[in-house]
């Protein structure tokens, strides 16, 4: 019997199908995240995997065996299902592997109003009565729930276009999509109807064996057909989305990848004049220019952890109109406090198609630091080594809010944090210039890959 610990992770379920994850697994989970939520419904949606179309009906097979209905959306990204959920104010189900390999699926679940599920808010709980289930069986309620279908793209559509306003009005672009044959394909074309874009798409077939590259925007190699396209179209702007289309990556006119970090601060710029003074989550390596950016305007910065349930939590304590992280996931309040591609997306274009400049030129103000990016050394001993690196940089200003953050000084700072899943630690390095941002890397590194503790 599936140890279900090994594919229950801190904010989602994942694994290889049907080694890892399989309809009888499906059909448990489905059973025990009924019974968890005590909802009278419960919405689902699915990414272009094919596995997800067996998986889904088992899920909704152990959903409707505790006389819970459900609510089948179909195909969607995830901020589809996050919609979905919000819209409704019931739980939903997402089947999604994300950006991982075609072999992979996984669930992604949510309460009422998209709050997150993760191992701190029921997932634990969802997974050991799943066990229990496979173990001795489900148990099945008097009354079996019924499923339904409702197709929720157009309003979904409709709903993202009202929270960015201005999109009504801005000028004529020429825009490249790589949806990656996930699921930005799908929701791509009816999101941008209607609106003054010329758009050339690139990999829209819904396609979860990933035929041209991974959905995976944030290595930079995935990003090498848009680039190459934005230079050939002469486009404005370029887009990317990862496979279940919760993330979104931006490159500008010349081609060149725009920071996460940049994107945030522009977007944190555009909520601060529709609601002067609000307060603006970032997580603690997205760079220091977005809480420059949030203080220069007047509004708030509150720095959290790395994941999403710590931006969202701290977006519910703060009441926050918009959170950031470096790895491409955008959470808006007024979208339930969850995260989405789509948004960060429109308003790029909204911002972009405002005004008459270049998208370089419009993001400068924003650029104003050298990042070294996320650098992962698979490391036995982790704390040993981070007790290391904290020795080595005693003199200077620290914490541990995730990990070990040093602050050097003058722009300079580093974060060293251990995998919750993997023996990994990953660095990340920011300074005004290369060199100092390549001396500190370096000096870290070294210490990191040294063969032994204290060596």
């Amino acid at each position: 019997m599936t140890d279900l610990s090994r594919i229950v992770k801190a904010y989602d379920i994942r694994g290889v199908v049907p080694d890892d994850l399989d309809p009888d697994i499906a059909r448990a989970l489905g059973a025990a995240f009924a019974r968890f939520t005590q909802a009278d419904r419960i919405v689902t949606a699915r990414d272009m995997r094919e596995s997800g179309v067996e998986l889904g009906a088992a899920f909704a097979e152990g959903v409707t065996s505790q006389g819970v209905d459900v609510v089948d959306s179909g195909l969607g990204s995830t901020d589809l299902l996050y919609y979905a959920a919000g819209s409704m104010g019931i739980p939903g189900a997402m089947f999604t592997a994300s950006h991982n390999p075609a072999k992979y699926n996984g669930i992604k679940l949510c309460l009422a109003g998209a709050k997150p599920v993760g191992q701190e808010s029921g997932l634990t709980e969802i997974r050991d009565e799943a066990q229990r289930f496979l173990a001795e069986g489900i148990p099945a309620e008097e009354g079996q729930g019924t499923v339904t279908e409702q197709d929720v793209l157009a309003d979904y559509a409709a709903y993202m276009k009202k929270l960015v306003p201005d999109l009504l009005g801005m000028r004529s672009l020429k825009v490249v999509v790589d949806a990656g044959n996930g699921m930005g394909g799908f929701t791509v074309p009816t999101t941008f109807a209607g609106l003054p874009l010329e758009v050339t798409e690139l990999y829209f077939e819904l396609d979860g064996s990933f035929p041209n590259h991974e959905a995976n925007p944030i290595e930079p190699d995935n990003l090498r057909d848009l680039q190459k396209a934005v230079l050939d179209k002469s486009a404005d702007i370029g887009l990317a989305f990862d496979g279940d289309a919760d993330r979104c990556f931006v490159v500008d006119e010349r081609g060149e990848i725009v920071s996460p970090s940049t994107l945030t601060a522009l977007i944190a710029a555009r909520e601060l004049i529709r609601e002067p003074g609000a307060t603006i989550i970032h997580n603690l390596i997205t760079s220091r220019s977005v809480p420059e950016v949030v203080e220069e305007l007047g509004g708030k910065a509150v720095r959290t952890r790395v994941g999403h349930s710590f931006i969202k939590a701290e977006m519910a304590e703060t009441g926050a109109v918009f959170g950031g992280e470096h790895s491409g996931h955008f959470y808006f309040r007024e979208f339930w406090n969850a995260d989405s591609g789509m948004l960060a997306a429109l308003h790029a274009l909204a911002a972009l198609g405002g005004q008459e400049g270049p998208l370089s030129e419009l993001l400068s103000s924003y650029e104003r630091y050298v990042a070294s990016g996320e650098i992962n050394s698979t490391v036995d001993d982790q704390a040993g080594k981070v007790a290391l690196i904290k020795e080595r940089f005693a003199d200077a200003q620290s914490d541990e809010l995730d990990g070990l953050t040093v602050d050097l000084g003058e722009g300079t700072w580093f974060n060293v944090r251990a995998s919750n899943t993997e023996p990994l630690l990953r660095l990340n390095v920011e300074a005004r210039d290369s060199s100092a941002m390549e001396r500190v890397r370096d000096e870290v590194l070294a210490l990191i890959r040294s063969p032994k503790v204290g060596a």
